[in-house]
């Protein structure tokens, strides 16, 4: 059986916490922080292509009232993109790698907590079991061809013009 949309989409924030955590907590080499912004750039490249294909779409269009949140998670994850876009070019020696790092760390965290103490609840009230587990079946599908580095085709957010569309 398919798991629910929204228990992936928390597995996987449950996943990049830690690798933030263990970036925060780091007093390691540049060589062992370098290595957690990698793993932490293809977290959420995944994360955040498999959101705006799947789940902020099918939340649109089943859930409409939902609109506004939608919206506003596309233009978070669009300042991530930013960000790992940047840091994907830089190296642990750069002056700003760390700060970049945690400027990220800063506004992913923030966007989590808003999905999950905000949004998911709103979603798991107004979709069935069935449907976020329909959804759960599209988002592990769509993770299998999900990009892994930004600079990939497909890897950054559809702009929100193309999606209104």
């Amino acid at each position: 059986m398919s798991q629910d949309a929204i228990v992936m989409l928390k597995a996987d924030h449950k996943e990049v916490r830690a690798l933030f955590r263990e970036f925060q907590k780091s007093s390691t080499t540049d060589a062992r922080k370098g290595k957690l912004v990698e793993q932490i750039i293809e977290q959420l490249t995944v994360h955040t292509y498999i959101e705006n294909e799947v789940m902020y779409p099918r939340v649109r269009e089943l859930l409409p009232d939902l609109e506004d949140d939608v919206l506003e998670s596309y233009e978070e994850h669009h300042v991530a993109d930013v960000l790992v876009m940047e840091l994907a070019g830089m190296s642990p020696e750069d002056e700003r790698f760390e700060a970049k790092t945690t400027v990220l760390i800063e506004n992913v965290t923030h966007h989590i907590e808003e999905e999950e103490q905000d949004w998911f609840p709103k979603v798991r009230e107004g979709l069935s079991r069935t449907q976020l587990r329909d959804i759960g079946a599209e988002l592990a599908e769509a993770k299998e061809r999900a990009p892994r580095r930004p600079e990939q085709p497909s890897a950054l957010k559809k702009t929100v013009d193309a999606v209104i569309s």
